[in-house]
């Protein structure tokens, strides 16, 4: 996997996720404290500078349309 340099939260990926499914995910999903990192850590952000140096690479989409195109993708897998 490669970075982009831009970083998103949880509550980022559940938001655009659930909204391209019009539902609320905090009806859905359950926080469980008990599972958070002791240490957490406030920002994790890849560098993708040398990807881009070497390989010329830089993200094609953005991520609310990769979070679309991964719900749009399941949703057509489930009802095949």
């Amino acid at each position: 996997m490669i970075a982009t340099g831009k970083t998103h939260s949880i509550s980022d990926l559940l938001d655009t996720a659930f909204e391209r499914l019009e539902l609320d995910w905090e009806k859905f999903v359950k926080v469980d404290e008990r599972y958070f990192r002791p240490t957490e850590v406030d920002i994790l952000m890849g560098d993708a500078s040398k990807a881009k140096r070497i390989l010329g690479w830089e993200a094609e989409i953005g991520f609310e349309e990769m979070v679309h195109e991964l719900v749009d993708s399941k949703v057509k897998f489930l009802k095949s």
